[in-house]
């Protein structure tokens, strides 16, 4: 039905906007927390500086944020999926609060030894987000702070990406910044 009244308006000579989203794909620990290995609980969840005044920017410039995130700590019992649960209400209610709506969180529950299909490099988690919103892939970003990371932006045929990393050196990745807030200038680029 909604392709059929998007054929009758171009047929019209209206222009159509570009109904897919841009989105930011954010990888959790190391780019919005610190990354403590396994965080599970809200008073171990520390936001890095910057990471909401960066998100604000993204909505600006018309993306939309999705968290994508490997918890092994989950198979490997560390933590349950209900503790990862009330971890993640908690970050988003946070970022409600700083007025900054996070589309959706997709997490990967496995250790690398079960060999599933969502675990960062696979494209799991991003295949998930296509089949529950139309996303424009090609004018979407995926940052991340591990070679995985990347990975799967490529994997998943994700052009924009960048490597948060001290290391600017780094001759591997074109795109690297120190953290999310420097992301701003890669993207409005």
């Amino acid at each position: 039905m909604l392709y059929d009244n998007i054929l009758r308006a171009k047929n019209k000579g209206f222009i159509i906007s570009n109904l897919n989203k841009r989105i930011i794909f954010l990888d959790r620990d190391g780019v919005i927390n610190h990354d403590y290995g396994y965080v599970s609980q809200i008073e171990k969840f520390q936001f890095i500086d910057g990471v909401f005044d960066a998100c604000k920017y993204f909505l600006d410039l018309g993306y939309e944020i999705i968290v994508i995130t490997n918890q092994s700590g989950i198979g490997r019992g560390y933590f349950s999926k209900n503790d990862f649960q009330d971890l993640t209400n908690w970050m988003i209610n946070e970022f409600k609060k700083n007025n900054i709506n996070i589309l959706k969180v997709y997490h990967c529950p496995h250790t690398p030894d079960e060999n599933c299909d969502c675990r960062k490099p696979k494209i799991g988690m991003i295949q998930q987000s296509l089949n529950d919103f139309n996303i424009d892939l090609q004018n979407s970003w995926l940052i991340g702070d591990k070679k995985s990371d990347i990975e799967t932006a490529i994997n998943a045929n994700i052009l924009n990406k960048i490597l948060i990393s001290q290391d600017k050196n780094n001759s591997e990745f074109p795109n690297i910044a120190s953290n999310l807030i420097d992301t701003i200038n890669i993207i409005k680029n």
